[in-house]
């Protein structure tokens, strides 16, 4: 099982009250799946995926990840986790404007001290994997919305990352780009890459093989 979540609860402190924004989430996912969350604006989707990510601890409950314990976990191992566990996808793609494709997708093997010339073979095979390969010494302007986000994609797997997780991947996307970004993950997903995609789009959603609907707090499987 790559993930295990059992009674987590997170709560914000608003001035002396407390807010409740996930109340006794129960989820787990084995390795290899394509799982997506899919819940309405404010529904706790976005806290639920920053606690699985590892950006964020819940008030509560046990989270284990790849058979570690989150909840005893420091900052520093919380940071090495999302390094090494982690592939993050978000919407707006995140990339740095003056680096080129390839600098962008070594940046993580950066942070991990992966050697120059490793670095720049894996990013290579990143790039590749994701159908860029002509597109290398490209810098985000000169790339369409697509390319970007298939660019912020290898970026997400360049490190072999357990867990693929997807915010709205599509979200800034037209539609022929967003399928051919929902192609991708289904293909990383063939290759043996657990997915799991935050979306409030029941149409992005289904290309998940299990979908699990988040409304205020609360977590139910999609029947």
């Amino acid at each position: 099982m790559i993930l295990d979540l059992k009674g987590i609860y997170k709560e914000y402190q608003q001035g002396k009250m407390n807010v409740p924004v996930l109340k006794d989430v129960n989820f787990s996912m084995e390795e290899g799946e394509y799982v997506a969350i899919m819940g309405p604006s404010g529904s706790g989707k976005t806290t639920l995926m920053n606690i699985i990510g590892c950006l964020d601890q819940a008030t509560k409950g046990t989270f284990i990840l790849d058979g570690q314990d989150i909840s005893s976990c420091s900052e520093n191992e919380m940071s090495d986790l999302r390094l090494n566990k982690i592939g993050f996808v978000f919407q707006s793609f995140h990339l740095l404007p003056r680096q080129t494709a390839l600098a962008n997708v070594e940046m993580p093997l950066n942070y991990a001290k992966v050697p120059k010339k490793e670095r720049k073979i894996r990013a290579l095979k990143a790039l590749e994997r994701v159908g860029l390969s002509e597109r290398v010494n490209f810098r985000p302007n000169q790339l369409s919305g697509g390319q970007m986000q298939r660019v912020a994609i290898a970026r997400a797997i360049v490190n072999n990352p357990k867990l693929l997780l997807a915010d709205e991947p599509t979200g800034a996307l037209d539609s022929k780009s967003g399928a051919q970004v929902m192609d991708l993950f289904q293909r990383l997903n063939d290759e043996g890459v657990s997915v799991l995609m935050i979306t409030h789009d029941p149409d992005i959603a289904a290309h998940a093989k299990r979908v699990v609907m988040i409304r205020d707090g609360e977590l139910k499987e999609k029947r």
